[in-house]
């Protein structure tokens, strides 16, 4: 792995696909065990979220469902503090189990505007995953779950994660090189 430049910018290697792959496997086992004999609904954030979800999701063995939303908060390189739902819910979450699958929580806005919503709905428990999580940059108290790395409050690229638009395809994740 080398620098990579993605539109104007130069990012460096940061995780490893390994490293991430290694991760998940141990989420999935801890998900396994914590929901046998449940049925939970797995319910991955777009566009992000789509590679963790993916490879998330293949590594449940317990009986178990997925659908997506899109929620979107970042425009560029910065988060453009609005909340917006581009593709809605179509399932009943009254008394499911329910773990939301989201690529990173940075400021913690995004899941604190979107969690009310399906509390809302009366699930039987509500818990995060997320491959990612920025203490430091987190304004909003968001409870994860199940995590993969604790990152430093810097721009990360690969693995779903983009700059605007290009990048998400890279099987590891760079950061910003400042």
């Amino acid at each position: 792995m080398s620098i990579i430049r993605v539109h104007d910018k130069n990012f460096e290697p940061y995780i490893s696909a390994g490293q991430i792959e290694e991760k998940i496997r141990a989420m999935a086992d801890r998900l396994n065990r914590d929901y046998a004999g449940e049925r939970p609904l797995f319910i991955a954030i777009l566009n992000g979220a789509f590679m963790f979800a993916s490879d998330l999701f293949k590594a449940i063995s317990i009986e178990s469902e997925i659908s997506f939303i899109k929620l979107a908060s970042y425009k560029g390189t910065k988060s453009s503090g609005q909340v917006i739902t581009a593709i809605g819910l179509d399932t009943d979450l009254i008394g499911r189990h329910v773990v939301i699958v989201e690529d990173i929580v940075d400021t913690g806005k995004t899941l604190s505007e979107f969690l009310p919503q399906l509390e809302h709905q009366q699930p039987a428990s509500l818990k995060i995953a997320a491959l990612l999580h920025k203490p430091e940059a987190t304004v909003y108290p968001i409870q994860v779950d199940y995590l993969g790395f604790s990152v430093p409050n810097k721009f990360l690229l690969g693995y779903g994660l983009d700059y605007d638009g290009l990048g998400r395809n890279i099987p590891s994740i760079y950061k910003l090189v400042e």
